[in-house]
């Protein structure tokens, strides 16, 4: 709103500072984690009124879990005011893949907001049928992509490989809607520890937020090889937000958590990276930056498919998180590592931005 009221006046005095993308990002990011701290207390505070006994602990899971009993959910809600109101005052909204990427964030958690809604209500940790959810999100994908792909291509690019992409043609359709509900159901996977998706969806925005403005920029684009997409260096602003609005929350979901993301927050920020990855044309990028998502992801599939085949658990609990914490390692020791490994998977992904 306020890059389209600068514009208006042609970017006179201060207003030319409106202008930069570098800028904006700084100032969305302070917006959203400002709004954040200021709105954190008296949220927390109506979500313990609302939900009284807070967000189901499941029985079969780690003991240690059961002392969180009370905790409030539906954390995620905060992030989602937060970062909202500052992607209204500081993103260009006449930009597509503005609309596209807050229409999944938007959506998905709008479908986490039910999920978590059925869970307090029934008391119940299965909320609504995974089929179900799974339908809504690939609907809320499914535009998304068109939108998406509407401006940019169907090329699937390859990192490490200057210009060298898969012309997926119709396919990259379902492709691209695969990649944001994969992130945002990898990212839900992962939160389930104090501040363990929090600080590695911070991690993974903030190096979207370099790729989307290099690939942005034709100059920057066209120096590391990498496809030049216009308009999307906005998206860097949207990621910032992310990143502020996310370290506010952590400020609340710092162990001991005083509340938790659930599936409102988790949803919306994985789709998020999903949808500005595509948007991004660094869907495979996404894949290394998010790593930890991925390995979370993976270490329930597997644990499902050999079980189911084998009647045998690979790992002692799942999502992977959980396996270590029945090694032995404390809650806390979990998380930091986790964060660590987070850390280490960004630079390997942005290192593919020179390594061609």
């Amino acid at each position: 709103m306020l890059y389209l009221i600068a514009h208006y006046f042609q970017f006179e005095g201060m207003a030319n500072l409106i202008r930069y993308q570098t800028f904006r990002a700084g100032a969305a990011l302070m917006t959203a984690l400002i709004i954040g701290l200021w709105i954190g207390p008296r949220f927390i505070s109506m979500l313990r009124v609302r939900q009284g006994k807070g967000q189901p602990i499941r029985e079969d899971g780690p003991q240690s879990h059961l002392a969180k009993r009370g905790t409030p959910t539906m954390g995620g809600l905060m992030i989602l005011i937060a970062l909202l109101i500052s992607m209204l005052l500081w993103m260009d909204l006449s930009d597509p893949f503005v609309w596209a990427c807050l229409a999944v964030t938007g959506g998905f958690g709008l479908i986490g907001f039910l999920d978590d809604y059925d869970k307090v209500k029934k008391r119940s940790h299965a909320g609504i049928s995974g089929r179900t959810r799974l339908l809504a999100e690939f609907a809320v994908a499914g535009v998304a992509s068109w939108i998406i792909v509407s401006h940019t291509g169907t090329n699937l690019y390859v990192p490490v490989l200057s210009y060298h992409y898969i012309p997926l043609g119709w396919l990259y359709y379902p492709f691209a809607a695969l990649v944001m509900v994969g992130a945002g159901n990898a990212v839900n996977l992962t939160d389930g520890l104090d501040g363990l998706a929090t600080m590695p969806v911070v991690i993974a925005a903030g190096a979207f937020a370099i790729i989307a403005y290099l690939a942005g920029r034709v100059d920057f684009a066209h120096y590391l090889g990498i496809p030049h997409v216009p308009r999307a260096g906005e998206l860097a602003i949207l990621c910032a937000g992310i990143m502020g609005a996310c370290l506010a929350f952590l400020w609340f979901n710092a162990p001991p958590a005083a509340v938790f993301m659930g599936d409102t927050g988790s949803l919306a920020l994985g789709g998020a990276l999903g949808a500005i990855a595509v948007a991004a044309h660094h869907e495979i990028v996404l894949a290394i930056v998010g790593g930890l998502f991925v390995m979370e992801a993976v270490s329930v599939i597997i644990q499902v498919a050999v079980y189911k085949r084998t009647g045998k658990r690979v790992f002692k609990m799942a999502p992977i998180h959980h396996h270590f914490e029945q090694l032995g390692w404390q809650e806390s020791t979990v998380v930091i590592r986790f964060w660590i490994v987070s850390i280490v998977l960004a630079l390997i992904g942005l290192s593919t931005l020179k390594l061609r």
